[in-house]
């Protein structure tokens, strides 16, 4: 027996009887809620997920076969997104504002031929030569078997029959990255890598919600909240499912202390302490934030609102949460230490059955860093491969993910982020981390959020830029007093106000599209001194 060598079993992935479980066990306890008042019990889910699932047999869709997904965050979204799981295709969320442009991109990426979707986007999507299944607020609504030809197909009513066990190996869901690199590519997951992913979830929840226990989701749904509310919804919670941050729905939700956690990005989080400055909330046991470094300043007012019960997580399109984590106790510790002023951002310790190496770690050119190299992953819960319109593009060899994030592994084996490889900036001989320029000028009362990008140069090779959003007069004297605690050459030689910073579906900034925007906008006057001016 020591000898033999042990393959692992990869067992059937049993998605009906899963969610009939939940429905016996659940039944009328509301699992979703979402911002239009609509209700979803989990006997509702059962029925509408089934009934989706027989609607695809019916147009005889296969098992991994891509189905694109063009929905809001709505009890709409989740219970297809359930049902396209329990069928066993590959189930591809799309950004329910994705333009023609895109979904046309989307559907090379994936080669899906039929979306699921409102029927106010019945012709956007018929546009492009595709197949519709429309839904409502009852549930299915009418399908179409061809494009311009919409009819009605009565969905088989709920059955008990439980559908067989999903083959792990056949594709489960097709995400896409954000974007900010160039176009987005496709990540592609098995339903068995789907699985491992939400059963890793589960394991690593500070605490199990007790039935009935509400979490607040404003994410989009096609990202981060979808991972979330199965995780919450296979143990018996309510998740709160708003369209984007509500302010207005979100108020008596704390006022009357109906919140047991919160999903809150730091973007996220920061609009909820901005709108409630001053105010003090009970009860809510866990803040759940990631997908961007949480700065100091933001955490200890998020502190001051709710407690120590910040968690912080890392997570990629090609890898999902949880990568890493840092719990609200290790959280709290960290953000009252001296670890906190090094640069980079502490994202905690790898997961059960997470990998972790640096790539060819170089020391910086400031002596007083880290050195630092490309972070390496690899994970059970990790993608099979990455898709493009030519085809697919397979992890490194040995099944590890080049991530493009810069980082370390601290003395105590945590992760520490500094920054992304294509958003170095090399100017005058030195390479410049704009992350932590961003988190020197984090919270300067004067200004919104600033980005750090750099603009081309013959003079510098790049210049540096700090671009605010909502700045006021005289946030450049401000923020020329905060950076002077950086080497001179780490000090943005330009600073421009822009009326609002563009974003990607999921929310983050691209630096990338604030350089085409201030370029857009202003000519460069290149030089030692470099100076801008107004296009004509």
């Amino acid at each position: 027996m020591a000898n033999e060598v042990l393959v692992p079993f990869k067992k059937p992935i049993p998605w009906s009887s899963n969610l009939r479980s939940l429905s016996q066990r659940f039944g009328n306890h509301v699992a979703i809620r979402d911002g239009n008042d609509a209700l979803l019990t989990f006997r509702g889910l059962d029925e509408h997920a089934h009934a989706l699932a027989y609607q695809l047999k019916a147009l005889g869709v296969t098992h991994g076969e891509a189905i694109a997904v063009l929905l809001p965050n709505s009890c709409e979204a989740v219970w297809v997104s359930y049902g396209i799981r329990l069928h066993g295709a590959a189930e591809t969320p799309l950004s329910f504002n994705s333009t023609s442009e895109e979904l046309a991109w989307y559907k090379a990426v994936a080669k899906f031929s039929c979306v699921i979707t409102f029927e106010e986007k019945a012709a956007l999507v018929q546009a492009l030569n595709l197949k519709l299944i429309l839904v409502n607020a009852k549930g299915l609504q009418a399908a179409a078997s061809s494009p311009g030809d919409l009819n009605t197909l009565a969905a088989s009513s709920f059955t008990t029959e439980v559908w067989p066990p999903i083959d792990p190996n056949v594709a489960g869901r097709i995400m896409f990255t954000s974007g900010t690199t160039g176009k987005p590519k496709g990540v592609l997951y098995s339903h068995g890598a789907r699985s491992s992913g939400e059963q890793l979830q589960k394991a690593t929840l500070p605490f199990m919600p007790n039935p009935g226990e509400r979490i607040l989701l404003m994410t989009p749904f096609v990202h981060g909240a979808s991972l979330i509310t199965y995780a919450w919804c296979d143990l018996g919670g309510e998740v709160v499912l708003l369209n984007g941050v509500d302010i207005e729905g979100i108020r008596p939700l704390l006022d009357e202390k109906k919140l047991c956690a919160i999903f809150a990005p730091p973007t996220v989080l920061a609009k909820i302490l901005f709108s409630f400055e001053g105010r003090r909330f009970e009860g809510v046991r866990c803040i759940f934030t990631g997908t961007q470094p949480l700065t100091a300043a933001l955490y200890h007012k998020a502190c001051a609102m709710f407690g120590p019960v910040v968690r912080i997580t890392f997570g990629k399109s090609e890898c999902v949460n949880p990568i890493t984590v840092l719990d609200p106790a290790a959280t709290h510790e960290y953000f009252n230490s001296a670890d906190q002023h090094r640069p980079g951002a502490c994202v905690g310790w790898p997961a059960p059955g997470v990998e972790i190496r640096i790539a060819d770690p170089q020391v910086s050119d400031d002596p007083d860093e880290r050195a630092n190299g490309e972070v390496l992953l690899r994970a059970p819960q990790m993608s099979n491969t990455l898709l493009s319109p030519e085809g697919l593009i397979p992890h490194s060899e040995g099944g590890w993910h080049a991530t493009g994030d810069l980082g370390y592994v601290d003395e105590r084996g945590r992760l520490v982020l500094t920054g992304r490889i294509a958003d170095v900036i090399k100017t005058g001989g030195y390479r410049v981390n704009p992350d932590e320029i961003e988190a020197v000028l984090s919270g300067l009362p004067q200004s919104g959020q600033i980005t750090v990008t750099s603009l081309p140069s013959d003079y510098w090779g790049e210049i540096i830029v700090a671009v605010a959003e909502h700045a006021q007069p005289g946030w450049v004297q401000a923020a020329s007093e905060r950076v002077a605690v950086l080497s001179r050459h780490k000090q943005p030689r330009l600073h421009i106000a822009l009326d609002t910073l563009p974003r990607n579906p999921q929310g983050k900034v691209s630096r990338r599209q604030v350089r085409a925007a201030v370029l857009a906008r202003y000519h460069l006057l290149d030089g030692p001194y470099p100076e801008i001016e107004l296009r004509a």
